[in-house]
């Protein structure tokens, strides 16, 4: 049974432990991430065979699925699941395109006018895990601003099953979003192709996209290699955090609660409730609803990591939203809207008891893959200019020059650096 702590009896400790996020499973893991992508460094091609085989069971040549199997795989879809496949990718395309930045263009004085521009970034890799199900959503939230900000080339990786093929739905949804390049390939091993390259698998300057812990390890070692890919926000097990009052239906927050935590062992929920009642009933729809479900196994691990807070007031309800920093925030209550003011560290914001975070994962408009583990204290959702780079411009006349000169020289004196106030006076002086 889900716990119920009272925030005003916890000591500052036991305040911290109940924020605390689950301990992921499998211990110290780098040393065996760094191996995988030392031999796809070194072996390239051979090495993602071998490796595909001992954590896939699959062995065939590295190669990108075939246009017959994307044909196949868009006749065999579903009409109920095409129809909500373009529903959802029409309502992620129109918040993504809304996001297209603008040009900034400022004269900051007479003759001295910068501009900062934006540029997509050419090569991006996607990685959309594979495991129990297949996470079209997330292919949908991957592929979809990375299409309408102009990558160039988008190389999609998924892990294959036994056989070598990849979920039909997967195929389909990459097809309807433009995406022509997909690898079977999952794991460190991937994110290791993408990030080095190899015979087939071109290298890329970014990778996006969740994974487990050899996943996430291996995108961050990458990172950290010279002139190694850039990555997303790095991704932990799955959150949502629900702050409600009296008024919300206990149901309908237990529900929530429950789809968050049938991701996986590690997920976590918790309920800021500002009623003890609400909490009870909560607590007792939780322990209902969880015996029907089809993932109760997965759901009873994660329910331990999980609890019930209640706080003695609003003011109390916000500082504990923003201390934990949740990747998802439902906010359930009479004055919800008004509550989104005092919300600083989120990565996505339901807002009303009609805002379930479902929506959010797979057809509002936004972007479902978020800050996770605290992260959102420094990071956002991703979004359309996640796949895009700023680029500075100035341009400079001789009379916007020569009225800069001063301060350029001085500055350039101060720091000892003769040669910069040169590249001034050169220009100066022969005028």
């Amino acid at each position: 049974m889900i716990a119920i702590l009272n925030w005003a009896d916890l000591d500052k400790a036991a305040q911290e432990a109940a924020l605390t996020r689950a301990k992921v499973e499998g211990g110290d893991i780098s040393g065996a991430v760094r191996a995988i992508m030392d031999e796809v460094r070194r072996d390239g091609d051979a090495a993602l065979r071998h490796l595909t085989k001992k954590f896939d069971g699959c062995d065939m040549p590295v190669g990108f699925v075939s246009q017959e199997e994307f044909i196949a795989a868009e006749k065999g879809l579903p009409a109920a699941l095409r129809t909500a496949l373009l529903d959802a990718i029409n309502a992620i395309e129109i918040f993504h395109k809304a996001q297209m930045p603008k040009v900034v263009k400022v004269e900051t004085r007479p003759g001295v006018l910068c501009e900062l521009q934006w540029r997509a970034i050419e090569r991006v890799g996607l990685y959309v895990p594979g495991g129990s199900a297949p996470l079209l959503s997330t292919l949908l939230m991957l592929a979809i601003p990375a299409h309408l900000a102009g990558c160039l080339t988008c190389i999609l990786c998924t892990p294959p099953g036994k056989d070598g093929s990849i979920d039909s739905g997967i195929l389909a949804a990459a097809r309807l979003c433009g995406i022509t390049q997909v690898l079977p390939l999952g794991g460190a091993q991937a994110i290791a192709a993408l990030a080095y390259g190899t015979e087939t698998v071109p290298k890329v300057d970014k990778i996006f996209g969740p994974g487990n812990a050899y996943v996430t390890i291996a995108k961050q070692l990458a990172a950290q290699q010279a002139l190694g890919p850039a990555i997303d926000t790095p991704a932990g097990p799955s959150e949502v955090m629900v702050l409600a009052d009296a008024a919300a239906n206990p149901a309908w927050i237990a529900a929530d609660l429950l789809a968050q935590l049938e991701h996986g062992p590690d997920s976590q929920a918790l309920l800021v409730a500002l009623d003890a009642a609400l909490a009870r009933a909560v607590q007792s729809e939780i322990e209902k609803r969880r015996e029907n479900l089809s993932r109760k196994s997965l759901i009873d691990k994660s329910l331990v990591h999980s609890h019930i807070i209640v706080a003695p007031d609003l003011s109390a309800a916000f500082e504990i939203v923003n201390r934990y920093a949740p990747e998802h925030l439902i906010l359930s209550g009479r004055q919800a809207a008004e509550w989104v003011g005092k919300i600083q560290n989120a990565g996505s914001v339901f807002v009303g008891a009609f805002a379930p975070e479902t929506a959010g994962d797979y057809a509002s408009g936004t972007n479902h893959v978020l800050p996770t583990a605290g992260a959102a204290r420094a990071y956002g959702s991703l979004s359309l200019t996640s796949f895009m780079k700023t680029m500075s411009v100035q341009t400079i006349t001789q009379q916007g020059l020569a009225a800069l000169a001063p301060t350029l020289t001085t500055l350039a004196q101060a720091e000892g650096l003769d040669a910069h106030a040169a590249a001034v006076t050169v220009r100066t002086e022969a005028a």
